[in-house]
């Protein structure tokens, strides 16, 4: 399996200071700040881009469960809110809200469920933060 990269540069102190993050594959690249990670500023920030991998390795692994259920998705939606809380002195990531919404033909909603449930506790980003509580909220559309 290939090895993924990522890469960051911060320039400067904590408050006043800027960085940049960057995929490996070239795909993304952007900046973030203080602003950015502890406000409401422009620009990225570490906790944004977990959800989004959480979000996208969810959706995946839904999918791959559904497949090997004999159903094939039309649509699996997946949004995931990273909560950044004040811990003690420092910060931590304390939740992560996974919720999806997926279109599935002929799929009853016990099996959905029973299938959301596998692939939150499977995708391998639910399994690299077991110390994160995680929730999900899955449902059918239509």
């Amino acid at each position: 399996m290939p090895v993924r990269k990522a890469s960051a540069v911060w320039e400067g102190n904590l408050k006043e200071g800027h960085g940049t993050v960057k995929l490996g594959s070239g795909a993304f690249e952007g900046q973030y700040s203080f602003g950015s990670r502890f406000e409401e500023g422009t620009g990225t920030n570490p906790e944004e881009l977990i959800g989004a991998a959480h979000a996208g390795c969810f959706s995946m692994a839904l999918s791959a469960g559904l497949g090997r259920a004999g159903f094939t998705p039309t649509r699996v939606a997946t949004t995931a809110k990273v909560h950044l809380e004040k811990v003690g002195e420092g910060f931590k990531i304390t939740r992560i809200e996974l919720d999806n919404e997926s279109a599935v033909p002929g799929i009853d909603e016990a099996g959905f469920q029973e299938q959301a449930r596998k692939a939150k506790e499977g995708c391998p980003v639910s399994q690299a933060l077991g110390g994160v509580e995680i929730t999900l909220n899955a449902r059918l559309a239509g």
